[in-house]
């Protein structure tokens, strides 16, 4: 959606070697590595919200060891964005891994694999987690509740932000029925619910011209078929503290099994979130029988979990 903000050079205190030198001495290439970590400045920059790097690992120490503890009550999903920099500090590059369904209160350790020999340095950026049951799922094994939730990566423009929601029937039998908005609630970094921000319907209510404007129309989708909506705010800051808001808890429809996406909403200070109406995203299959008709909006109350 945006560039990656990169933390502060604080908070990038966790920091090793990808590889390491040979030990003093050596006359040739078959000493071994010495495998060496770079002790960071802070003891707390060696773990960033349950996550902590072990240590270089594999052939050449081109790999990281990471290990990741789950202190919630249930099993978790954790999403961790690890950077490569440089010996000056510079990022070379960044990249995501997933470690799915991490039970409560155990530890799992996992290897961040790097086939392209990595960086000099590799660090803990961010880090996001969800409950395991509510976890999106863009592609693999459908869900149990037989419908696929997930955002994508958005766009970002002059302060102005839009992300897409979309939703797929990935059942082998029943249809499935939407009735115009979903339901949204806000979460902080910390799981919480966020107050004070009006969750207004259509994108017009924040911009024009983001494409969340249509309608809303009451939708059949069969096996397959899709649908899509979309987010709108804007990060304008103002007098007050700004609000953001990593996690967004959806229902597609009342009753729905929740899904929380994380589209890190930045919503500066103008407490607004615009959300549009579910539209049909596979046209041109056609609709199904009974679907897409128009529906009287709902009361701003219902656009709420």
């Amino acid at each position: 959606m945006r560039p990656l903000l990169l933390p502060s050079s604080a908070a990038l205190l966790l920091l090793l070697t990808a590889c390491g030198t040979q030990n003093s001495g050596s006359s040739g290439g078959d000493s071994a590595s010495a495998c060496r970590t770079v002790a960071p400045g802070d003891p707390s920059g060696a773990e960033q919200d349950g996550v902590r790097i072990i240590g270089p690992t594999g052939a050449g120490c081109q790999d990281v060891a990471y290990e990741v503890t789950n202190r919630q009550r249930e099993p978790f999903t954790f999403t961790i964005t690890f950077d490569d920099r440089a010996d000056t500090g510079a990022v070379i590059a960044n990249g995501r891994e997933t470690v799915a369904s991490v039970p409560a209160g155990r530890t799992v350790r996992r290897t961040l694999t790097r086939s392209d020999g990595g960086a000099d340095q590799v660090a803990i950026s961010k880090v996001r987690s969800v409950p395991a049951d509510e976890a999106p799922s863009e592609g693999g094994a459908c869900p149990a509740s037989g419908v696929r939730v997930y955002a994508d990566e958005g766009d970002a423009a002059m302060g102005l932000r839009v992300v897409g929601l979309h939703l797929e029937n990935c059942g082998t039998g029943a249809t499935y029925r939407l009735d115009g908005y979903p339901r949204l609630q806000l979460l902080d970094e910390d799981h919480e619910p966020v107050d004070g921000v009006r969750i207004l319907r259509g994108g017009a209510a924040v911009a024009s011209g983001t494409g969340q404007d249509e309608p809303p129309r009451a939708l059949v989708l069969r096996p397959g078929e899709r649908a899509r909506t979309g987010l709108v705010w804007r990060n304008t800051t103002g007098a007050g503290d700004p609000v953001n808001a990593p996690y967004v808890r959806i229902r597609a429809k009342p009753g729905a099994a929740p899904v929380t996406v994380v589209p890190e909403l930045d919503l500066g200070t103008t407490g607004q979130l615009g959300v549009g109406a579910w539209q049909r995203e596979d046209a041109a299959s056609g609709p199904a029988a009974g679907s897409d008709r128009p529906v009287s909006p709902p009361s701003p109350s219902s656009v709420r979990p």
